[in-house]
């Protein structure tokens, strides 16, 4: 059972944002954020200690006397950034070479240790913070378009995707998702200086963030064509949509200096097994069929459900991008189309479910779709109930993306 405090602080949510007088643009995100990271907490709070822990690898526990902090700050990837931010980059020698990781939530984290006392607790407030601003900004970026319902929709189904946790727990995937929604909702207004910044950021946070930039060349494009001569936008939509390449080979300037690789996050990614590859290859491997042929893989369990389950998401993503396209939304749907196929061209299904979770376009063209009480009812109810199982999964170091 969970502690009474923490259940009558969740209770009292509503109460206190109606206090707060603040307006639907704020609140409304506010609110999804607060109630789907109450739920996320309590799931896996409850489902640590009643499912027994992943055989392998170990499971070591960087805050063992606070379960949530422990949950969302020392799985998998996470020990890497904190390593970063402690102890600086690793190439070369024993253990996985922490350089494949790019540098914004390292640099965040070692910045704000200070203030907390704790890089742990640094790094779950830039990363929920990150996705708090990102739900704001994404809500404010809807509301323009499509009105306040279709926006309150977009950000609940993006915090209640299945894999949305990764946003509350040490991972990179908030901050890039505030650099890829700060980037369009800003270039959308004709603010290019801002949409540069948060172009640079999302680029500075993960290696798919260079996607941003033929996404922001064709936002620029697409406006300056739609408007007319007197109107059209300046020449300052390229220089934004050179930010996200310019944090990239600013980070490989770095590596070069420093290793002499200007190419080391990519080369280190090899040892997770991601090397280029074509994706029709990693899903034609897939699709061979099983010795004693596909009944009998069934009927035995012997079937790879994992992979199984980052087939299927980022084959919808793929669907619902060619979707934008067809609407003519097209930078909407080149970031998503970009944003699936370039993990999937690394070699390897794995964590595809958590990489096309920050691919928010898709949410707000569902939103649109959840118009219709059916279609609403069943993306909530099957979203919440991956989310669910995710969360409890990934608390006791089970694999999920």
């Amino acid at each position: 059972m969970l502690p009474e405090r923490y259940t009558a602080t969740v209770r009292k949510i509503p109460e206190i944002l109606s206090h707060l007088r603040l307006p639907p643009r704020i609140a409304v995100p506010l609110l999804a954020f607060l109630l789907t990271r109450a739920g996320i907490a309590a799931v896996a709070y409850l489902a640590e200690p009643l499912i027994v822990d992943a055989p392998a690898p170990p499971p070591y526990h960087i805050r063992p006397d606070n379960l949530l902090l422990d949950v969302f700050g020392s799985r998998w990837d996470t020990g890497f950034y904190l390593s970063i931010a402690d102890e600086g980059y690793r190439y070369g020698g024993p253990g996985l070479p922490s350089v494949a990781f790019f540098p914004l939530l390292p640099l965040l984290i070692h910045a704000l240790t200070p203030m907390t006392g704790d890089p742990l607790v640094a790094g779950l407030l830039v990363t929920n913070l990150a996705l708090l601003g990102a739900a704001i900004l994404l809500y404010r970026l809807v509301e323009d378009e499509h009105g306040d319902e279709v926006a309150t929709r977009s950000v609940w189904y993006l915090l209640i995707f299945p894999t949305s946790f990764f946003g509350s727990a040490i991972y990179s995937e908030s901050l890039f998702l505030l650099g890829a929604v700060g980037a369009m909702t800003f270039a959308r207004r004709g603010d290019w200086p801002l949409a540069a910044l948060f172009g640079f950021a999302a680029g500075f946070s993960r290696l798919v963030g260079a996607v941003m930039a033929p996404v922001l060349a064709v936002e620029w494009w697409v406006q300056r064509q739609q408007a007319p001569p007197e109107r059209r936008t300046s020449w300052g939509g390229l220089a934004a949509a050179a930010a996200p390449l310019a944090a990239t080979c600013g980070y490989s300037v770095y590596l070069w200096s420093v290793f002499g690789n200007p190419l080391a996050f990519a080369h280190a990614s090899s040892a997770w097994g991601r090397v280029p590859r074509s994706p029709l290859a990693t899903v034609g491997e897939l699709l061979s069929p099983p010795a004693g042929g596909w009944w009998s893989a069934i009927a035995a369990g012997r079937l790879p459900l994992d992979n199984w389950v980052d087939l299927i998401a980022v084959l919808s993503f793929l669907i619902l991008g060619c979707v934008l396209l067809g609407q003519r939304r097209w930078s909407e749907g080149l970031l998503v189309v970009l944003g699936s196929l370039v993990p999937l061209s690394s070699g390897l299904l794995m964590s595809q479910r958590r990489y096309i979770w920050v691919l928010f376009p898709v949410f707000v063209l569902l939103a649109r779709w959840g118009e219709r009480v059916w279609v609403d009812r069943a993306l909530n109810l099957g979203f919440i109930l991956g989310l669910a199982l995710f969360t409890a999964l990934f608390a006791n170091w089970y694999w999920v993306g």
